[in-house]
């Protein structure tokens, strides 16, 4: 039995003048899924995620949340949704108290059911002290987090996440997912864009988007199995050329490397000749058979090489 939808977004289109920042995308989110937006910064993931909370008008193309046009319904779904924008969303002025109370004000919740809630949330954030300075005080990632809670506040069943964990810290980002897995756990659905590739594999499914453009759809496994069926290649070297050899190996038609750090990683198109072409190389230090990952991916599709998605 598919599962039931949430959003659906079709043909959208948003235009800064002659400018398309969404161009066209597609695609349907089903209640409860983690959905992740990747791209570079640009892509277009922030605006269209403004878009599906009502915040951006569409120039053309319909979103409809809950089977509801959001262009025509943006006061009645309020309190569906939950947001946390790319920028910060506290007061600094504020304590975390205050910031919270201003958050339930927007939506109208009664002071006891602020506090009720508040109290819920900092449990489940494993907040045990409330801090009683002023945010600005706080430490980064601590104030992403309470940011999280307060545009989930208001018990939202679909929450929108805008690269939450920009600038903060890996042991940040590893708690921040580890909420994010909770959200949906509780039945929440929750739509975050980001571009950390390693985590977009937190997600049941991502939207690969470059310029305005869905690239690819599907879950992490099934992209990195579409783009790259067999294993790739990950060279190392004895002095930096990796662009030389990487030249050579495109000359010869055995693939297309991509740079990582001080290594190149390819997806072989002709293993024998491959293989003699490395014998050949004093340069190359080591080749070992490696997963792709999705940034490997994301470079493919950027680059058009192509894939069965």
């Amino acid at each position: 039995m598919p599962a039931e939808e949430i959003i659906r977004v079709e043909h959208l289109v948003v235009a800064f003048g002659d400018f398309k920042a969404v161009n066209d995308i597609s695609f349907e989110v089903a209640r409860g899924e983690i959905f992740g937006f990747l791209g570079a910064n640009g892509a277009g993931k922030t605006t269209t995620i403004r878009t599906l909370c009502g915040i951006l008008n569409a120039t053309s193309g319909r979103v409809l949340v809950d089977g509801k046009d959001v262009a025509a319904s943006t006061a009645v779904l309020k309190p569906y949704i939950g947001y946390m924008s790319q920028k910060f969303t506290l007061y600094p002025d504020l304590t975390v108290r205050e910031n919270m109370d201003f958050a339930g004000s927007l939506h109208n919740m009664p002071k006891e059911r602020i506090a009720q809630r508040s109290q819920l949330l900092f449990d489940f954030i494993g907040l045990k002290q409330i801090p009683p300075g002023p945010v600005r005080d706080l430490s980064g990632g601590d104030k992403q987090i309470i940011a999280l809670a307060a545009s989930i506040l208001h018990d939202p069943e679909l929450v929108f996440l805008d690269e939450p964990t920009a600038g903060t810290s890996p042991q940040t980002r590893q708690v921040f997912w580890r909420l994010i897995e909770r959200l949906a756990q509780k039945g929440k659905t929750v739509f975050v864009t980001t571009h950390y590739m390693d985590e977009a594999e937190n997600c049941g499914r991502i939207v690969l988007m470059e310029k305005g453009k869905i690239l690819a759809l599907d879950t992490p496994q099934q992209l990195k199995k579409s783009y790259f069926p067999q294993e790739m290649k990950e060279l190392t070297f004895t002095r930096p050329l990796q662009a030389q050899i990487a030249a050579e190996i495109k000359q010869r038609g055995l693939g297309a490397p991509s740079a990582f750090a001080d290594k190149l990683r390819l997806s072989v198109s002709d293993e024998k000749a491959f293989d003699a072409f490395a014998r050949e190389k004093a340069e190359i230090f080591s080749v070992q058979s490696v997963p792709a990952t999705l940034e490997d991916v994301f470079l493919r599709a950027v680059s058009g090489a192509g894939g069965n998605v």
